[in-house]
């Protein structure tokens, strides 16, 4: 494969992706909440001024919730395509993939809280 080719073929690859992200936060509610608190927790980071290990732990944290919420979305996508009437199958497969964002939004929170907390607190602290 030529060099041109590569680049194209790559280039074509992350619009199919961007396409993905897109698709995603179109049709996903939650994942335009997701963004919120994406943007809210990054300029709460730089407010109060996180150490590097912190901005490395929410950043992993909020990546997980990401790739979580696109993986559901994808597996919601493929059940409904697979399976258009009502299945239990179907249901237990999208409820299960749901599930896995859950829990990465509660360890999100966990790690939101164990971050933020003690520096929110001792501002909470300081006003009264």
């Amino acid at each position: 494969m030529s060099e041109k080719r590569y680049l194209k073929t790559r280039l074509q690859s992350i619009r199919h992706a961007l396409d993905g992200i897109n698709y995603v936060l179109e049709t996903q509610q939650n994942a335009r909440i997701h963004l919120f608190f994406t943007l809210a927790v990054i300029v709460l980071g730089f407010l109060l001024g996180i150490t590097r290990v912190e901005w490395i732990f929410l950043i992993l944290t909020v990546s997980l919730v990401w790739v979580a919420e696109l993986f559901n979305t994808a597996v919601e996508v493929m059940v409904d395509f697979i399976s258009p009437e009502k299945h239990v199958a179907a249901k237990i497969c999208k409820d299960v993939s749901a599930g896995s964002v859950l829990v990465t939004v509660f360890i999100s929170i966990l790690v939101g809280l164990l971050i933020f907390g003690p520096p929110l607190w001792s501002w909470v602290k300081g006003i009264f």
